[in-house]
């Protein structure tokens, strides 16, 4: 462990007054105790939109303004940089530096696409790929972007199904895996899913250099309204993905699944108390390697489950009110919601004039 972090005053030091500047005393000093820091969008009771970086207490140690509402967070540790995407069908990417060494960018997207709210850089920091909507076409492509070259984009590949949402970077450093959510929508008319009655979901594996389509899996035909939307990858390299379901909301189809290269998907059995409370709604999906847990959330059903990775046993629960973001932190997990709660291992902090968005990422501090 100690061999991946640098000292977190080192780490600090490398930031540059222009972020310490940024922050309240109180909240610069406060970092020099934590190994990590937590990234997610929010939107502020007075109707404005931004990202934040927080401490493992909770504290907000600085703040970027956004045009309109984000949802997901990338981060190269290689620059140091984050990327903030807008909510679909946004048109814009937020590039910030948290060292405060250079202004935000903004990407826009190009003519006849829209992002999808994920995006994940390459190893080496060079490309960021983001999923993106051919809305014409009601095709689903990964848009690159040159991140040495003002975030340029310099091409496109298919996704191979509709409707793209959250993308992984696989172990290899050369496969992505893509939840095809496959559901048409078209910015004309906002977010209406305009397909339920023939949607087809998929997970499909495909290669980062060449485009091509590695594995493409899809539900059965009975689940085929159900939506494969968020996705982490556990110490085992699975990746554990969660759904939205589409159909009747008398149905109460498994939600939570894990999938493994060259095999089919598996959807996980949850107590029926369990699966009832997450109201056909998985909002966030994070791994806890460390401790060797997946933790998902539900917004809809106010509910926080916990599961162990080796056995698909749900280990606990927890009920918090409009709950989505998640990031793992130390041997648990750190979650905020709509309500402007901040709640992990150092308890639970509130900031009543912030309505925390779908996600979070949790940045250590890496050479």
């Amino acid at each position: 462990m100690r061999a991946s972090l640098i000292d977190r005053r080192d780490f600090l030091r490398a930031a540059g007054a222009g972020f310490a500047a940024a922050m309240a005393p109180r909240a610069w000093a406060a970092t020099l105790a934590v190994d990590a820091v937590f990234a997610t969008a929010f939107v502020k009771r007075d109707g404005s939109f931004g990202a934040a970086v927080l401490s493992e207490a909770g504290e907000i140690l600085h703040t970027v303004d956004l045009p309109d509402r984000g949802h997901d967070v990338t981060f190269d540790p290689g620059s140091m940089r984050s990327v903030v995407f807008a909510r679909q069908p946004g048109t814009f990417a937020v590039v910030f530096d948290h060292a405060g060494r250079a202004p935000p960018l903004t990407i826009a997207s190009i003519a006849g696409r829209h992002f999808f709210g994920h995006g994940v850089f390459s190893p080496d920091g060079s490309l960021l790929y983001a999923t993106e909507n051919d809305f014409d076409n009601a095709a689903g492509v990964v848009g690159v972007y040159d991140a040495k070259a003002k975030f340029s984009r310099v091409g496109e590949f298919p996704t191979y199904g509709m409707g793209p949402h959250e993308l992984l970077l696989l172990g290899d450093g050369r496969t992505l895996a893509i939840a095809n959510g496959g559901i048409e929508t078209h910015p004309d008319f906002g977010r209406a899913e305009l397909n339920i009655a023939t949607m087809k979901p998929s997970y499909t594996l495909v290669d980062r250099i060449t485009g091509d389509l590695i594995e493409k899996h899809e539900l059965p035909p009975a689940l085929h309204q159900l939506s494969i939307r968020h996705m982490d990858r556990d110490q085992a390299g699975t990746v554990w993905f969660g759904c939205q379901y589409r159909g009747p909301a008398t149905d109460r189809p498994a939600l939570v699944g894990r999938a493994i290269r060259g095999k089919e998907l598996e959807l996980l059995e949850m107590p029926q108390d369990v699966l009832s409370g997450f109201r056909n709604y998985i909002g966030s999906v994070a791994a806890n390697p460390a401790a060797g847990t997946v933790a998902v959330t539900s917004p809809e059903g106010n509910s926080l489950a916990v599961i162990e990775a080796a056995s698909g046993r749900v280990m606990a629960t927890k009920s918090l009110v409009e709950v989505c973001g998640l990031a793992p932190d130390a041997a648990g997990y750190m979650a905020t919601t709509g309500a402007g709660e901040i709640v992990g291992g150092a308890g639970t902090r509130s900031e009543p004039g912030y309505v925390w968005d779908n996600h979070m990422l949790r940045i250590a501090a890496v050479v």
